[in-house]
């Protein structure tokens, strides 16, 4: 290791990494003393050990864990200058772990079943952290991101807090991690950021250097906000599911009336109980209602002089839940305008992207192209509809401008690959210019528009840049004009590169260009390093994980391959990959 030092109020702070990555170690963690100082003004509790240490290994496939004092990362947290450009991937992970400092190390679950107590914490930590450094936008994306990765996990059925499981690896799920976050989200909301951190500190210090269960982390919000809390623990610690809402706005002119109809459609017939904020705008001018919905059908009733511009349910966004809104294009707009949070813009612009016949859609999606979000711009370049010829004109010029001189590297990129369906010759100076861009993402994307405009000059760069380091969407980029080129030269870059990478989705993500490769490949000994490349991916697979991805490497990618080798007449080749398939899966040959 190198060993990279650094300090927070005179504790020592250090950094193990590979030595090629001493020169970046600090790019990489440190924003650790700043976390440090940050979670423990917010806590109220200073960080509770004497020093903090956190070491990269390789070969270490679960993600992290948060030793006391001295954090393991595995090798995904080291990025070079170049993958650093884009941001810092690995960020909040840094951050989740030094949370756990404090929730899991300075307070632990006292079995299993409570794990939200040590995992949702830490989970929330990264959009805490992402709201002080980078701002709320930042960390109501965050939110959103783990709030999917629950909704998409088919984990409805699953209580947070669980005393029945088949295993205790089956408790580090999206329901301790990201339901259990956003549990805390709108317990914040709910009870307000004072109260929520005040309630966080007496949690910590009644049970400091002990272990925990759920209710004690009740009976400390209990003893802080004077409320009881019950019902929210029975719903989201001992319950399980979300809320599934239809939401209806109507208004009677003849009573002056505006109307929010909230239907709770859960298919197990559960009713959730929610405090609910519904924002009524009359142009600029907003008036917030909190209501709480809990029945079935709920029917909530405002006075207004004239048809609201707009009636916005949920107006914080905080609800964990699945809905159904009847809101207008005109209504979205205002949202977009007037209310103007992360979710309520996008939301506006996901409408706006499935209307874009409608010119008023087209004029929004045009806005958003400026956001002062970065991720909503690259929301609308890549919803954009450029097969549409109104799209394509009005959206040119924008795309043009974004692709030269966007300030995040990640939405210039998108905007590079954008440009790519005009096909038009006079964009190849910013294509050329951005293949040599310091970020990985940036030039990655301008060689893969370059190999569609000119198939012959992007193999040339594709080898000119295989003698240098490439890393993400120019690796990627690299590789697949190789692999579609059927260039041997190119063999030592893709193997090794695949071999270097760690179990990872990204490691996942580049099979398909391997097998690219390698299917085209007469080269007996490239074919079977390749494959024993596959076969070692699929076994090193964590167990969690291994029964849904290995059969997919089995079934969709070595067997395909196997049976491409026999019907080129490479049987040694076809041979060699079946000795790497399970019996079941040999059936056919």
């Amino acid at each position: 290791f190198a060993v990279i030092k650094d300090s927070y109020k005179g504790k020592e702070v250090n950094y193990y990494v590979d030595k090629e990555y001493a020169s970046v170690a600090k790019k990489i963690f440190g924003y650790t003393p700043e976390m440090m100082g940050f979670f423990s003004k917010i806590l109220g509790v200073e960080y509770p050990w004497v020093k903090y240490s956190q070491m990269v290994a390789h070969d270490y496939v679960s993600g992290a864990m948060e030793n006391t004092t001295a954090t393991l990362h595995q090798e995904s947290a080291q990025q070079d200058a170049r993958e650093l450009t884009d941001k810092n991937g690995w960020e909040n992970t840094i951050a989740h772990e030094l949370f756990h400092q404090w929730f899991g190390d300075l307070v632990t679950t006292e079995s299993w079943s409570n794990l939200t107590l040590n995992e949702s914490f830490a989970n929330y930590s990264e959009t805490i952290w992402s709201e002080y450094k980078y701002g709320k936008d930042a960390a109501a994306a965050e939110n959103l991101t783990d709030m999917r990765g629950y909704l998409q996990s088919n984990s409805a059925k699953k209580d947070l807090v669980r005393y029945y499981y088949a295993n205790r690896e089956d408790m580090f799920d999206a329901v301790s991690y990201n339901k259990g976050g956003r549990i805390l989200h709108m317990l914040r909301t709910y009870v307000g950021d004072s109260a929520f951190f005040k309630a966080l500190n007496l949690y910590l210090t009644t049970n400091k250097f002990k272990s925990a269960e759920a209710a004690q982390l009740r009976l400390a919000f209990e003893e802080v906000t004077g409320r009881d809390l019950h019902w929210f623990w029975n719903q989201w610690y001992y319950g399980n599911g979300h809320p599934q809402l239809n939401i209806d706005y109507s208004y009677d002119n003849a009573t002056k009336k505006c109307m929010v109809v909230v239907k709770q459609n859960q298919a197990d017939g559960n009713i959730f109980k929610l405090p609910v904020a519904i924002d009524v705008y009359e142009g600029a001018n907003k008036k917030r209602y909190n209501v709480w919905v809990e029945n079935k059908v709920d029917t909530f009733t405002f006075s207004a002089n004239t048809k609201p511009d707009l009636v916005n349910f949920d107006g914080d966004k905080t609800l964990l839940c699945i809905k159904k809104e009847n809101k207008t294009l005109d209504e979205y707009i205002h949202q977009y305008k007037y209310a103007g949070n992360y979710m309520d813009r996008r939301e506006a612009i996901e409408f706006a992207a499935k209307n874009q016949k409608d010119a008023k859609a087209i004029a929004l999606l045009k806005t958003a192209l400026k956001d002062k979000f970065y991720e909503l711009r690259s929301l609308v370049i890549n919803n954009l509809d450029i097969e549409n010829e109104t799209v394509k004109a009005e959206m040119e010029s924008t795309l043009v401008d974004i692709a030269k001189n966007d300030p995040s590297r990640l939405t210039k990129a998108d905007a590079i690959s954008a440009l790519a369906i005009y096909n038009d010759p006079k964009y190849m100076p910013i294509f050329k210019a951005a293949i040599n861009d310091s970020s990985y993402t940036v030039a990655g994307n301008a060689l893969q528009v370059l190999s569609i405009m000119d198939s012959t000059a992007a193999l040339a760069e594709a080898k000119r840049m295989m003698k240098e380091p490439a890393k993400g969407n120019l690796l990627g980029a690299i590789t697949g004009i190789l692999a579609t080129a059927g260039d041997e030269s190119g063999a030592e870059l893709i193997l090794g590169s695949f071999e270097k990478m760690p179990v990872s989705q990204s490691k996942l993500d580049m099979v398909g260009t391997l097998v690219s490769f390698i299917s085209n490949s007469k080269n007996n000994e490239t074919v079977k390093r390749g494959v024993n490349d596959i076969a070692e991916l699929r076994d090193a697979i964590p167990e969690p994980y291994k029964t849904q991805i290995a059969p997919i490497l089995n079934k969709q990618v070595l067997k395909p391959l196997a049976q491409k080798k026999i019907i080129d007449g490479l049987k040694e080749q076809a041979d060699f990959i079946l000795t790497k398939l399970p019996d079941e899966d040999k059936k056919g040959f």
